[in-house]
């Protein structure tokens, strides 16, 4: 089994900055794709950034030239930098992994989810 612990989500005020992060453990060989998800009460979740192991990255349309996504493999660990923070970015962030285990089975999990809230 993996395990998602995110932190760093919290109150901010518009135009500020937060910086999540997230860090996967258990028995795991390698991790392709790492990243972030939003969703807000009675909608979907949506992608805000993931990153593959390669390094491309894929933004959603809007958090495009504000967040950035960023990984440390030797971690297991993936980042999200929030920067000018709007009330629509208000949301609960869900960390997402997915790979193979030693044992070549593969994962797909996700964190707990993080709370961010953006004041106006």
């Amino acid at each position: 089994q993996v395990q998602l612990v995110e932190s760093g989500g919290g109150l901010v005020q518009a135009g500020g900055s937060l910086r999540l992060s997230c860090a996967a453990s258990g028995n795991i060989f390698v991790i392709y794709n790492m990243g972030w998800y939003r969703q807000t009460p009675g909608n979907q979740r949506s992608l805000v950034a993931i990153m593959t192991s390669g390094g491309s990255t894929n933004y959603g349309d809007s958090v495009k030239g504000r967040f950035t996504v960023s990984r440390d493999n030797d971690k297991n660990t993936v980042y999200l930098q929030m920067n000018s923070l709007e009330p629509e970015d208000t949301a609960v962030y869900y960390c997402n992994a997915n790979g193979r285990f030693m044992s070549m089975r593969t994962f797909d999990s996700w964190g707990q989810g993080t709370q961010v809230t953006v004041s106006s």
